[in-house]
């Protein structure tokens, strides 16, 4: 039996909705980088309307469109079907270019086409998932029936590329967005004497701030850092810095014994000078360590400045012995500060994110009053969370607590 030209085979069929699903774009909100495909589309090629879509296993699922008034359409409804078909059957020309759909038997009864005012002309192609299956398409339509010319059929090829490029670079983000999240620190759930809880909630997919926290043996080492910037540009720095920190933390105790939080930022900001010189960016950061048996602290801040105690009955202590961002100067010294953590007592470190949240820019007593009124580290992140539920972003926020418990 010959297969039916916008069938595909159940085997591929199967393969080529798990390549659309690690996508992750089903049901998400319209984005300016497909919009602005779908807009030149209109433009540049004079047709009334385009749209990028995804192909479901029951139905068409409109993430782009311009100039049609679209968002689910049942599958066997579409023209798609065929183009998405056609990209296995003819992987080197899958481009399906119909100048008058009305007139062909294969497409003159879907709903939409032909009638008054309905479409007429037709050209997709195919768009491609993470593993080379068509999971979606490009597509241009007209009222009228037409064709397109050399020059335009390039410009279509262009467009379609275009948009599997802002595809592509979806999968590359997500995938660096999950080593992110894999980077941060699994929680500290059996500390005896402490509650630590935190977040990091990046303005889009990825971002450049991050936090650190781990035991050595009685003392807990915390970082909380934000790289100048947001996306993918930042958090590769913000990699970086992680791993230095951490590194010269771990030479200098197998060389020296346990170091100060002085000597690991030298150390740390000595290792990240030349890259700081030749991708022309700093960073904040506040690294401390904690006596878990004494709630000592040894803390450096690096330009930071949004680290603070809250005291037990309430008030507020800011850690403001501070110097400059690493990557501002080379070979700043970094003096060991300290403070003391009593019972009821809550380091908490965030990022000037919190400040964009709390709908203010430079001033802290915000921040301060927003701390005040969570004297448990789980409630205050939760709240920081909620603050960020349904916001535009705007910045990354960090969040970072550490309660010694009172008994």
């Amino acid at each position: 039996m010959t297969p039916h030209p916008w069938s595909v085979p159940d085997d591929l069929e199967a393969e080529r909705v798990r390549d659309l699903h690690r996508l992750g774009l089903l049901d998400t909100p319209p984005e300016g980088r497909f919009d602005q495909v779908t807009r030149m589309a209109r433009r540049v090629l004079g047709v009334p309307a385009a749209s990028l879509s995804f192909m479901d296993r029951d139905s068409q699922w409109i993430k782009a469109v311009d100039g049609l008034d679209l968002t689910v359409i049942p599958r066997e409804k579409t023209v798609c079907r065929t183009t998405i078909a056609r990209a296995y059957r003819q992987p080197d020309s899958p481009a399906l270019v119909i100048e008058d759909a009305a007139a062909d038997p294969e497409f003159a009864e879907i709903p939409g086409i032909g009638g008054d005012g309905g479409i007429r002309f037709y050209a997709g192609y195919p768009l491609y998932g993470p593993s080379g299956h068509p999971v979606g398409t490009f597509c241009l339509y007209d009222v009228v029936p037409r064709n397109l010319d050399a020059e335009e059929f390039q410009t279509f090829i262009e467009l379609a590329e275009w948009a599997q490029r802002e595809l592509e670079r979806s999968d590359d983000i997500d995938r660096a967005a999950e080593i992110q999240r894999q980077l941060l620190p699994r929680p500290l759930e059996d500390l005896q004497g402490y509650e630590v809880a935190a977040t990091c909630l990046p303005a889009f997919t990825v971002g450049g701030d991050f936090y650190d926290h781990y035991r050595r043996g009685d003392l807990l080492a915390v970082t909380v850092a934000d790289v100048m910037g947001k996306g993918l540009g930042a958090a590769i720095v913000a990699s970086a810095v992680r791993a230095s920190i951490r590194g010269s933390a771990r030479f200098l105790r197998e060389t020296d014994g346990e170091p100060d939080a002085g000597a690991v930022a030298r150390l740390a900001a000595d290792h990240l000078e030349q890259d700081f010189e030749h991708t022309e960016t700093f960073v904040t950061a506040f690294f401390a360590s904690v006596d878990l048996p004494t709630g000592r602290i040894g803390y450096v801040d690096a330009g930071h400045g949004l680290a603070m105690i809250r005291r037990a009955g309430g008030a507020i202590e800011s850690l403001d012995h501070g110097g400059i961002p690493f990557g501002i100067l080379p070979g700043v010294e970094r003096e060991t500060a300290h403070a003391e953590l009593g019972p009821g007592d809550m380091l908490v470190v965030c990022s000037d994110g919190l400040l964009d949240l709390l709908d203010e820019i430079s001033d802290r007593t915000a921040v301060e009053d927003f701390i005040a009124a969570h004297p448990h580290s789980a409630d205050l992140v939760e709240a920081s969370r909620g603050l960020a539920m349904g916001l535009p972003p705007l910045d990354d926020v960090t969040v970072v607590a550490v309660r010694r418990v009172e008994s």
